[in-house]
């Protein structure tokens, strides 16, 4: 969707007092299910309004996540039980995309993984004390041992393997709907991410790459990843499933293109990048 103009700065705290008060923006969430607006005259998918009161909800917790425009943002979690308002339904955190631009895509993610790390961490894992906020931090304290708990991020690389014309696109395992996408996987402690590009390639299709190029990056909310986008080259090696993770891997032309992912992922930006250097537009949605 169009992205309009509107500078998002993150904070943990509102400024002041004047700022408690006003219009802000509020990702809602029940469950894995973000509250959005059915009502048309509102003109906005994402609730605003000035606190959970107006639409007689309330939370289990809540976050401040920053200003959009000068408007404070956050988050909140719903108990389990919570009605759903009137001209307000629940939606999947995926579903959301293409009901809102990217800028307000990105900040759900945002607001849905602060929601799950907080949740997650309410008691130390190092000595099982009730965690406290961290002034000025967006982090939990434990006032036992001191062990400070910030938002975790899991890096995992992306990459997108060329062989002359070809690209290699593999179908996962728990694919049910015969989608096929790019060789992904986590980066492990002590790894690079070049040497994570590397292994995965090698545990899950048998075959060798070289010539690594940063392509870009994504944070991707299904939980908590920052995907980190490469693009590689064939070196060698025959095409030999894991049949664990990958159920199919094939070396597909951009004229000749199988299912694959949306257009809200990293994987599919640079399978159509792909595709554009070959003079071919994939039309799948």
């Amino acid at each position: 969707m169009p992205q309009p103009d509107r500078t998002f700065v993150a904070g943990v705290a509102p400024d002041d007092q004047h700022d408690l008060s006003g219009t802000a923006w509020w990702f809602v969430f029940r469950g894995g299910e973000v509250l959005v607006s059915t009502a048309l005259e509102t003109g906005s998918v994402i609730p605003r309004m000035n606190s959970l009161a107006d639409l007689a909800l309330e939370s289990i917790r809540t976050n401040f996540l920053g200003h959009l425009a000068g408007e404070r943002v956050f988050a909140a979690e719903l108990p389990g039980d919570a009605r759903v308002p009137e001209a307000h339904a629940l939606r999947g955190l995926r579903a959301l995309y293409g009901l809102v631009d990217d800028q307000m895509f990105a900040l759900a993610g945002r607001a849905s993984q602060i929601l799950e790390w907080e949740r997650n961490h309410q008691f130390c894992g190092r000595c099982g004390t009730s965690t406290e906020p961290a002034p000025g931090e967006r982090a939990k304290r434990c006032p036992g041992c001191g062990l400070l708990s910030f938002p975790r991020l899991s890096p995992a690389v992306i990459v997108l393997v060329e062989h002359g014309d070809d690209v290699l696109l593999a179908r996962h395992t728990r694919s049910t709907d015969g989608m096929y996408a790019l060789l992904a996987g986590f980066v492990e402690p002590g790894e690079s991410i070049e040497e994570a590009v590397c292994r995965e390639i090698q545990e899950e299709c048998g075959i060798d790459v070289n010539q690594l190029a940063y392509f870009g990056s994504q944070p991707w909310p299904f939980p908590h990843q920052l995907m980190i986008g490469f693009t590689a080259q064939y070196a060698g090696g025959d095409i030999e499933i894991d049949g664990v993770e990958i159920a199919d891997a094939r070396w597909f032309t951009a004229h000749a293109m199988p299912k694959v992912p949306p257009r809200l992922s990293i994987a599919r930006r640079s399978i159509d990048a792909y595709a554009a250097k070959h003079g071919v537009v994939i039309d799948q949605p």
